[in-house]
């Protein structure tokens, strides 16, 4: 049975970060699920890209293999904003699930759960400001500290991904995958 992930979308959302992971999640083998934050499955992006969600995260039942949070400065502001989100997050954390978070959201949704605390980071540009006392900031593409992975934003999108499946899967996967996508 192919590990389960979840990908947040809320209205707001940075298109590139929520599709290349998708889209690399889906190749390497995972069974990947786009959710919903807000009332409708049509999920508006920050460049108005509609995606459609496969499910509610009200509705969803369970707990994934890893939980995704795409960037967008308005799209992490309303994840923060959930209960439900926050919640998730401190759930999977706890039981030892994998936690990713690119551009905006790391500093933005992460620090409200304290799954951060005593960990290494990134973040998108001056973003960091909003990390607490016990968030150690590195300016670097991809950060992976236990079951945590940050990104820094757009540009570090493939990265981040390929971070994800690394974590979820192993390396082997990722040579394949880099090989058969031409990524570089």
């Amino acid at each position: 049975m192919a590990k389960k992930v979840l990908i947040l979308l809320a209205e707001g959302f940075e298109e590139m970060e929520a599709v290349i992971s998708i889209d690399i999640l889906r190749r390497a083998g995972l069974d990947v699920v786009t959710v919903a934050i807000g009332g409708d499955l049509l999920v508006r992006s920050a460049r108005n890209v509609t995606i459609k969600a496969d499910v509610y995260l009200k509705n969803y039942e369970g707990i994934p293999d890893a939980v995704v949070l795409p960037g967008g400065t308005a799209g992490a502001e309303r994840l923060a904003a959930s209960e439900i989100v926050i919640d998730l997050i401190k759930t999977c954390t706890a039981q030892g699930k994998t936690v990713a978070a690119i551009c905006a959201a790391p500093a933005i949704v992460l620090p409200k759960t304290g799954v951060l605390d005593g960990k290494r980071a990134t973040c998108y540009t001056d973003c960091e400001t909003m990390f607490n006392s016990q968030i150690t900031f590195v300016k670097e593409d991809v950060v992976v500290d236990g079951n945590i992975i940050t990104s820094a934003g757009p540009g570090t999108a493939i990265d981040f991904a390929l971070a994800v499946v690394e974590v979820l899967l192993g390396e082997e996967i990722v040579a394949k995958l880099k090989e058969k996508a031409l990524i570089k």
